[in-house]
């Protein structure tokens, strides 16, 4: 059996059949629309409501530590932020020489276009970098960018980053349904600043 083929294909048949279909026509209003009042997201710098607001440019993303339980329910702002540093941006960088990536020094995308973008960018840098792991790779730990994972297996981040991807991307497609159904644009559903 080839496991990387078989890691990089699960990712990579969601993500061109399912996940990048769904984002195809994604607006402002619906990138930062909140499905509840006290929604986390990605807002004009000095404008968030979070106990922190992190990011190093025009606008920053919505956080707390510890985070609060429950989680707040956050924007696709917020869930492509999360992707672009806590899921891809970070791994990138500490595993195939990707640029330094954090939630405190990162440019949040302040337009969907912007955040897609980035997203496809990131998106084939690790598909590629993936894709060209040799079976010894794939074995080595991954060392201490991972901290208490440093011992596992370069397969088993990316069997994590598979089920993080997939994950992300649905609870994104769900919020992109409600957007259609009209609850993003009805008074009664819509967040208030």
């Amino acid at each position: 059996m080839d496991i990387r083929r078989e890691l990089t294909d699960q990712l990579q048949w969601h993500w061109k059949n399912h996940a990048r279909p769904r984002l195809e026509g994604l607006g402002d209003d619906e990138y930062f629309w909140e499905p509840v009042p006290g929604s986390w997201s990605v807002r004009p710098r000095g404008t968030g409501t979070a106990p922190l607001q992190v990011g190093s440019g025009d606008y920053t993303i919505d956080f707390a530590v510890p985070e609060p339980a429950p989680a707040p329910v956050t924007t696709i702002a917020w869930r492509l932020g999360h992707i672009l540093v806590g899921v891809l941006g970070g791994r990138l960088e500490s595993h195939f020489g990707g640029v330094p990536v954090s939630y405190e020094t990162y440019e949040y995308p302040g337009t969907a276009v912007a955040a897609l973008e980035q997203l496809d960018g990131m998106y084939a840098h690790w598909h590629s970098a993936v894709s060209a792991l040799s079976p010894d790779a794939l074995e080595r730990p991954v060392g201490p960018a991972e901290g208490p994972f440093a011992e596992a297996p370069m397969a088993a981040l990316i069997q994590h980053i598979n089920r993080e991807m997939i994950h992300h991307l649905a609870e994104i497609a769900l919020l992109r349904d409600l957007w259609a159904h009209g609850l993003g644009r009805d008074a009664r559903f819509a967040a208030t600043s």
